[in-house]
């Protein structure tokens, strides 16, 4: 496990403290996290070995800072939320980033807001867009016990067991289940009742290479959207995985990750 450091950045006027997991060394990537909220999972910490992964925390998703989401109204000032914290880290050098669900909408929303933020993007099946012939699955509605088939083609998988597999303590598993469905509340409010605020209109402003990887079996977003976002953004690059659901650095982790590392590479 890589060793996890910590920094708060002050933002909102100093209504609020976003903060950011740190690991490893290298130059910058940021990383959004999907909406369950930031877990430090395998793909980040093979990551880690080549790059700083810097991770802020969705405001109300961290360990006793659940309050903090009542200081963001709406998604514009999240935008610029993450945006002000970001530039307080006063990172050095071009800054790659990556966004995995409900983070690729943030991702993508932060480079389209400011196209010189960062030097390189990559979406992991990104919400944002909506298609009548396409719904996306309501997932904050889901119960957890659900949630594995929603998010894995295969949910016996390695991945989606240690995802989902409750603590052995019956206190703690009841403080797992209660954040999940907070942090899920806490992002949720930014895209109720559909996952679709206008992004489709400012993707045209995006302008960092980007590479789009979705799962062909994805049950939550349909693989169509790979190709909707691809058409937006211009020179775009899409990976389509086959055998996989909605979370690819998982359930495909070595073609993920490879992808991702030839990408950035440049």
């Amino acid at each position: 496990m890589a060793e996890l450091g910590e920094r708060e950045v002050e933002v909102w006027g100093r209504r609020l403290a976003m903060r950011f997991k740190i690991a490893g060394s290298g130059p910058p990537l940021v990383y959004l996290h999907p909406a369950a909220g930031l877990h430090f999972d395998p793909f980040l910490e093979a990551l880690s070995a080549d790059w700083t992964v810097i991770a802020p925390e969705h405001p109300g998703t961290g360990a006793g800072d659940s309050e903090a989401i009542h200081a963001v109204d709406d998604l514009w000032d999240l935008v610029l939320v993450y945006q002000e914290a970001i530039a307080g880290l006063g990172l050095d050098g071009p800054v790659v980033a990556i966004g995995q669900s409900f983070g690729g909408m943030m991702a993508a929303e932060l480079a389209a807001h400011d196209p010189a933020l960062f030097e390189r993007l990559v979406l992991l099946a990104p919400i944002g867009l909506w298609r009548e012939d396409a719904p996306i699955a309501n997932w904050i509605m889901t119960p957890p016990e659900e949630l594995p088939t929603l998010l894995f083609k295969d949910p016996g998988c390695a991945a989606a067991q240690a995802m989902f597999t409750p603590p052995e303590n019956p206190e703690e598993a009841v403080a797992a289940t209660a954040g999940l469905v907070w942090a899920l509340g806490c992002t949720g409010k930014f895209v109720w009742p559909i996952p679709e605020k206008g992004l489709a209109k400012r993707l045209h402003r995006v302008r960092a290479p980007t590479l789009i990887v979705w799962g062909a079996e994805d049950a939550l977003i349909p693989s169509a959207y790979a190709q909707e976002f691809g058409a937006r953004v211009a020179g775009s690059r899409v990976e389509i995985l086959p055998d996989c659901g909605h979370i690819p650095q998982l359930e495909r982790g070595a073609e993920t990750l490879a992808l991702v590392r030839g990408f950035l590479a440049g």
